[in-house]
């Protein structure tokens, strides 16, 4: 019976659903797709929420006592995204070979913010990740990457304890 309740119990995640949710709620505000024109669409909000996501997660991998929270955190991601592809009609077969080049996509989002941040500028990244080689005009591109460096000095200045609580910056 404890293997039954093992298998089909949710895991418990502690506070990375509450941050998750807020990375995402993130990710949705409309200036994003407005003045950002990033793109409103399925594939424009993953990009946009895995920015964000990327964002936290530079700032947990700051903190060793937060590794365990980072692989929560990306576990409450990848049962999200497991759960978009199915609610929108990828077959059971196939949903784990597009979480798995979701995960990859986040990865490389990682690598290529990390860059840019370390290089001063996230422009190339963001044209490449986020609008995914269709340049923007440059004032939309200017008010992504404002946005988000905004959000990544908040995020410096943020303790890993608040993350650790579930809450945003």
């Amino acid at each position: 019976m404890r293997l039954l309740q093992r298998l089909f119990q949710t895991p418990d995640r502690g506070t990375a659903p509450l941050l998750y949710a807020a990375i995402v709620a993130r990710g949705r505000e409309p200036h994003w797709y407005e003045a950002g024109a990033v793109p409103d669409t399925i594939d424009g909000r993953f990009d946009m929420i895995a920015a964000v996501m990327s964002l936290v997660l530079l700032r947990l991998e700051q903190a060793s006592e937060a590794i365990p929270f980072s692989t929560q955190l990306t576990e409450v991601f990848i049962d999200d995204m497991d759960g978009q592809l199915r609610q929108i009609g990828i077959g059971d077969i196939v949903v784990g070979k597009h979480v798995g080049k979701m995960m990859g996509m986040l990865g490389g989002r990682l690598g290529a913010y990390r860059d840019g941040l370390a290089a001063g500028t996230l422009g190339e990244a963001l044209v490449r990740n986020l609008y995914r080689g269709d340049a923007p005009a440059p004032e939309a591109l200017a008010h992504v990457e404002t946005a988000l460096r905004a959000q990544h000095a908040r995020l410096a200045d943020t303790s890993v304890d608040t993350l650790l609580a579930g809450a945003l910056a």
